[in-house]
């Protein structure tokens, strides 16, 4: 069982879909030993694919890592729409925090991803939500200087 998870983590690092095909009685929402999920794996290498036959098979899209971390905090962070999107249509939690308090929001904002930004808050993420030094999306945006992302958090 043990060689199922390492070729199930590896695949969705990978993107190797076929492998998914291969494994039988997996529980797709284990973790390895750093607490990552296939999903975030796949999530955090930029592999859509994978995400959306992850989600198929029923993976957990609010699963967290060791941090904290979803697969939507990785695909926020990293600018990657093709992956937030199937996550968010999937249910993914928009409000989600990590242990420090982030949410996916606030993370896009840290990282500058303006589209990933505009993609959470017409899916309706929550900009009053504080992270652990009592900071809101606003604030973080503010502390960034990003005039784009400002704006739409003021429109």
């Amino acid at each position: 069982m043990e060689l199922e998870v390492e070729m199930l983590m590896h695949a969705a690092r990978s993107g190797s879909t076929h492998v998914l095909e291969e494994l039988s009685d997996v529980d797709f929402n284990q973790k390895d030993s750093k607490g990552d999920t296939a999903l975030i794996l796949a999530s955090k290498y930029h592999q859509p694919d994978m995400v959306k036959l992850l989600i198929e098979k029923g993976a957990n899209v609010n699963e967290a890592d060791d941090e904290g971390n979803s697969a939507l905090m990785w695909a926020a962070f990293t600018g990657n729409v093709a992956i937030a999107e199937p996550l968010i249509k999937n249910n993914a939690n928009l409000n989600q925090q990590r242990a420090d308090g982030a949410t996916a929001l606030m993370l896009a904002i840290m990282a500058g991803q303006s589209d990933l930004v505009k993609l959470l808050l017409v899916a309706g993420a929550d900009t009053e939500v504080c992270n652990g030094l009592g900071l809101r999306a606003l604030d973080l945006a503010q502390q960034q200087g990003n005039t784009e992302v400002l704006a739409l958090l003021e429109a």
